[in-house]
């Protein structure tokens, strides 16, 4: 089976790198997914579950936007993939606990900035807080 090597990366940490059969994610114009041999190309990712699936099975992470690249490595006929997010984790290592916590904080905040009229970022921060805690509770649902 063919492969390619994929490289999901954060500015903080290199999360995952080797090879694979497949990346799947979801980009402004849809789903897609990369496979051994994809036409060079860049896009953005939108936030979602990327997945990766290997020959041991499919490694799943939460990507809360970003970008990606498809290119030849430097070895002849072999494809790399990279994932560049501002923020990621593995959905295995997500704590439900703390996630739900944020996503009560969040609609808290929501609740609060609405009575305060005008509050416009206060609102927005907290709408996007509470998008970040509902992805990783249904990241780590899956």
């Amino acid at each position: 089976m063919a492969t390619m090597k994929v490289e999901i990366v954060t500015p903080e940490a290199a999360l995952w790198a080797g090879e694979a059969t497949a990346l799947v994610a979801r980009s402004s114009d849809g789903d897609f997914t990369i496979l051994p041999q994809h036409t060079p190309t860049v896009g953005d990712i939108v936030p979602g579950i990327v997945r990766v699936q290997t020959a041991e099975g499919e490694l799943s992470f939460a990507v809360h936007g970003g970008y990606f690249q498809v290119g030849p490595d430097d070895h002849e006929g072999v494809t790399r993939a990279t994932v560049l997010a501002g923020v990621a984790e593995r959905t295995t290592d997500i704590d439900v606990v703390r996630a739900q916590a944020a996503k009560e904080q969040a609609e808290a905040d929501i609740a609060t900035s609405r009575l305060e009229a005008g509050d416009h970022a206060a609102q927005q921060l907290a709408e996007a807080a509470l998008e970040r805690a509902e992805l990783r509770l249904r990241a780590a649902s899956k």
